[in-house]
């Protein structure tokens, strides 16, 4: 079995273009099937809040499966629990296209988050297995291109899918691309961490916890991770203040999805330039406090309503600037975690959806007291992501 071994430059041939697709699993599973709520509610004769329970179930099996692969990738290598996700992923994706009543869809959408875990662990991890953190940050920026492509490309796609062919027709196409997906893994991945027999199982719990307990991954996990979480309480919301309060037309609305989406893209490519010339922790010490000014004239300009263009400014720049904050926090968490790279990604990858989660139930909350609840939450997850990269120092 050949094994790769760390290298000081991101060469990026086609192992990184195969990581980059086994991310985008998630967001292609989160993001296509949307615009498609209408249409199952009617097919299992429900409302659209009912269908919305199946995201739900998604985001929830995206918290738990990926502590499920960390351990497991440490213990048997990469690849094989790849192969059990990806294949789990594609039965579970096609359950759902035949699942006889909505509760069952729910349940088979928990599945089928599980098996897209796979890919957003082990990717993570074989970045870690061969790149250094100067390289692998770089790596990162790359998969935030392909992981920003899905939220512009993948609801127009579920649409027009649906029109054509009808809802279950998205799960048979997400289902063929882990086929194709699955078949070059197993033809053109390398194995990046040979099997560990000192790694038990059964230790899972105790290796998190140690992982949790180190203080540099925490630092990155945590600041990067609620960073990150401003823009699921944008994801969240935006639909409601934009269309609604705002008056947007939903063509407008996704025009300036799209653009807020190209922002995050466009920054993430500089900051893999830059890191050919900056160390990516030089990177992240400068652009955090970028983010925390953003997230301040974010909430000013809620506090005093500057309207639509007043918002927009520093929404964009506050997605645009994660671009360099999120791949550098990332490549900091899982540095100094050698043999149990898996482990760290599978931690900061729960870690990161559970503050997410929890971020977009406040936002939801405090949406009922004010319109623009949105520019605060996101506002108050800038500083906060700020504020404990500076005393976890």
């Amino acid at each position: 079995m050949t094994v790769f071994h760390v290298s000081d430059k991101a060469r990026f041939d086609l192992t990184v273009i195969v990581l980059a697709l086994l991310t985008a699993f998630g967001p292609l599973s989160i993001d296509m099937y949307l615009p498609a709520f209408g249409d199952i509610a009617s097919s299992f004769s429900t409302d659209s809040n009912r269908v919305e329970l199946s995201l739900t179930s998604f985001f929830l099996g995206l918290f738990i499966g990926q502590l499920l692969y960390g351990t497991a990738s440490d213990r048997f290598g990469r690849k094989p629990p790849l192969y059990f996700g990806l294949v789990l992923y594609v039965v579970t994706s096609i359950a759902c296209a035949y699942a006889p009543n909505l509760e069952s869809l729910i349940v088979l959408r928990f599945l089928q988050a599980i098996g897209s875990c796979a890919g957003l662990v082990i990717a993570r991890a074989m970045v870690r297995d061969l790149y250094t953190p100067q390289a692998s940050a770089q790596v990162f920026s790359f998969l935030i291109l392909v992981m920003g492509i899905a939220p512009i490309l993948a609801p127009l796609a579920g649409a027009y899918v649906t029109a054509a062919w009808g809802w279950q027709a998205i799960f048979i196409i997400v289902a063929s691309l882990a086929v194709a997906c699955l078949a070059i893994v197993h033809v053109r991945l390398p194995e990046t961490r040979a099997p560990n027999t000192a790694v038990r199982i059964r230790s899972s719990l105790p290796i998190y916890w140690s992982v949790l307990r180190d203080p540099s991954f925490l630092r990155y996990s945590l600041s990067g991770g609620i960073a990150q979480s401003g823009m699921f309480a944008y994801i969240t919301a935006s639909p409601l203040v934009f269309i609604e309060h705002f008056g947007l037309s939903p063509t407008h609305y996704s025009w300036l999805f799209g653009a807020n989406a190209v922002g995050i893209i466009g920054m993430a490519q500089l900051n893999a330039w830059i890191l050919r010339r900056r160390d990516s922790r030089k990177i992240l010490n400068k652009s955090l406090p970028v983010l925390g000014v953003v997230s301040v004239l974010l909430i000013i300009a809620g506090w005093n309503n500057f309207g639509l263009i007043g918002v927009l400014v520093p929404l964009f720049l506050y997605v645009s600037t994660l671009g360099m904050v999120f791949p550098n926090a990332m490549a900091g968490a899982l540095a100094e975690q050698q043999e149990r790279a898996g482990s760290a990604s599978a931690v900061t990858g729960s870690l990161q959806f559970l503050i997410a989660g929890l971020i977009s139930a406040l936002v939801n909350v405090l949406g009922h007291q004010h319109e623009l609840a949105m520019v605060f939450v996101m506002g108050g997850c800038g500083l906060t992501a700020v504020i404990i990269y500076r005393l976890l120092r």
